[in-house]
């Protein structure tokens, strides 16, 4: 079964967010999703649509370290810690933001 692209929305902003980096795991979920939305050229929250796979949110890129790296997304603050640099960072928050946008778009009410 299909569900509607607000419902959707609505779950993502919906989702527990406690910690800083939850919140910014949670920022990236609703970015993602938007930007699916907006690349399916559709401008009705009440469509509705199939399945999302992890290559679909990808748009093109092998992994979340290519998409960070590539600059499909933008990071901000300062260095972390743990000798990470920030869009290695940032390629683990979309992976998990990610798995936040197929649990609910793939999710059946």
């Amino acid at each position: 079964m299909q569900r509607r692209i607000a419902d959707i929305k609505m779950d993502i902003a919906a989702h527990s967010a406690r910690s800083a980096w939850d919140r910014g795991v949670k920022g990236y979920a609703v970015e993602m999703f938007d930007d699916y939305v907006d690349r399916l050229h559709i401008a009705d929250d009440s469509v509705r649509i199939g399945k999302i796979a992890e290559a679909d949110l990808l748009n093109g890129a092998r992994d979340w370290e290519q998409y960070s790296y590539g600059g499909c997304a933008e990071v901000y603050g300062e260095l972390p810690l743990g000798g990470e640099d920030w869009l290695t960072v940032q390629a683990r928050a979309l992976r998990q933001a990610a798995r936040i946008v197929i649990r609910y778009a793939n999710r059946r009410d």
